[in-house]
């Protein structure tokens, strides 16, 4: 069954316990080869499935490895470059995919329509007979659809398979669970790595703005072609967050849960800025080439690398840092005199840095990081957030952390007064952590257990 042409019927009969088949575009090392239909670079009209790719080697540990500096390291990796390489996820992702025809643009708020497009996904569990139970996991900044599948390209488990599986607060014994690749990222979805239909070249920088509204508009038409009415629950991190707030704005009727965690309903003045030094770092980077890196050749590596390094650190909290690394030197007990990475904290930095270069696309970064900028739910209320929730018969559950800066407590205070004053209901977690804003990614007991107790009573009042 093709997704993008299967009829509703086709729909209600296919089983969603498994990824769907669907059409492919090719990857560029496939140029030249048979085209039969209106998907730029489309290797026929074939429908197979994808899975995840096989682990990688696992890595020394980072903490045990003499360190250059981060530019010349990460320069110096012998990592494959090139288009082919760098748009290995972007043309041909390792999950399935949803296309969209140039019947089926994505309006954006920047005033220009993206046809067509992809977005690329996984699910786990099996949507229930009456499609009521169906779970949205909205991933943060760097993440992905591989919620609860091995990485293609690090071999790593899923990044939320701490909260997601058979058992877990989301059981996917269940509910039927579903995680996009958001639009404008690099693991599948169109963004500005994937092919430019009107050019047969990456877009670049051609690629328009998007924005926290768009990705939900773009998540929207994938649920459906799945053939999915509303959701029971949509929870999401950070940014992830941001689309779960966007959610319940713009779709009231669709959502019936909404756990937004570690997040805000705007972007601070603050993160702004820190964003805009990871910015300018990729684009100060020579191998940038104004955004054409692809075509070029290039990677911008060393900026990418430093602009994840500073980025990482808002993602901690100090005690964390102090209890994991403290003033320990990396390979002795004595300074180096010398600019290597004399102490743990910066060969740890240097190592995500490192990694993060080789999973990521620069130009990628630049778009999310500016949509999570001009994310500010309010100014589409008037200034007033509460507007934003006006008449909502959404439940929520709002959660933070108290060692998270990059978005404190206050932010999800702001939100829980917004909801209260529209009259909406609406359930407040503050879990005691020192491990700052990745808290809501890791081990937290608290967290797991106030989640689990929400989504539990929240299937009691829908039936399930």
């Amino acid at each position: 069954m093709d997704v993008r042409n299967g009829s509703d019927a086709d729909r209600k009969s296919a089983s969603f316990s498994k990824p769907h088949p669907t059409r492919r575009p090719r990857s560029l090392t496939q140029a030249g080869a048979r085209t039969n239909c209106w998907w730029p670079n489309c290797a026929g009209e074939d429908a197979r499935s994808r899975h995840p790719g096989v682990a990688t080697a696992e890595r020394p540990d980072p903490l045990r490895r003499p360190m250059d500096t981060a530019a010349d390291l990460i320069a110096n990796r012998p990592v494959e470059t090139g288009p082919a390489a760098e748009l290995s996820q972007a043309a041909d992702p390792k999950s399935p995919v949803a296309l969209f025809g140039p019947d089926e643009p994505l309006a954006t708020d920047a005033g220009v329509q993206i046809s067509p497009f992809q977005i690329a996904y996984q699910t786990v569990g099996t949507l229930n007979a009456d499609r009521s139970n169906a779970v949205l996991i909205c991933h943060a900044l760097t993440g992905d659809q591989h919620f609860a599948h091995t990485h293609p390209l690090t071999g790593k488990p899923g990044w939320w398979e701490t909260l997601v599986g058979p058992g877990k607060p989301i059981d996917t014994d269940r509910y039927f669970v579903v995680c996009s690749n958001v639009i404008g990222s690099c693991m599948g979805s169109t963004g500005p790595a994937s092919i430019n239909p009107a050019t047969g070249h990456p877009y670049g920088l051609d690629f328009p703005l998007v924005t926290i509204r768009d990705m939900v508009r773009a998540q929207a038409m994938l649920l459906d072609r799945l053939g999915i009415p509303d959701l029971f629950l949509c929870i999401g991190g950070s940014m992830g967050g941001m689309q779960v707030l966007q959610w319940a704005a713009s779709f009231p009727d669709r959502v019936f849960a909404a756990m937004p965690i570690a997040t805000g309903a705007r972007h601070s003045a603050q993160n702004i800025a820190f964003h805009e030094v990871g910015r300018q770092a990729i684009m100060a980077d020579p191998a940038w080439a104004e955004g054409r890196y692809l075509e070029a050749g290039t990677r911008p590596a060393k900026g990418l690398g430093v602009a994840r390094m500073g980025a990482h650190i808002t993602y901690l909290s100090e005690p964390a840092l102090h209890r994991k690394f403290g003033r320990r030197f990396q390979g002795g007990s004595a300074p180096t005199f010398s600019f290597n990475a004399d102490f743990q904290i910066e060969s740890y930095l240097r190592h995500q840095g490192l990694s993060f270069v080789e999973r990521f696309d620069a130009n990628a970064y630049l778009y999310l990081t500016r949509a999570m900028d001009y994310f500010d739910l309010a100014a589409d209320g008037g200034g007033v957030l509460a507007n934003a929730f006006r008449g909502t018969k959404t439940r929520f559950c709002v959660m933070s952390f108290t060692s998270d800066w990059l978005f404190p407590t206050a932010d999800s205070r702001a939100i829980v007064h917004a909801l209260n004053a529209a009259s909406a209901p609406v359930a407040f977690v503050e879990v005691e952590s020192d491990k700052g804003h990745d808290a809501f990614l890791l081990d937290e007991p608290a967290m797991f257990s106030a989640a689990r107790g929400f989504i539990d009573a929240a299937a009691r009042a829908r039936g399930l």
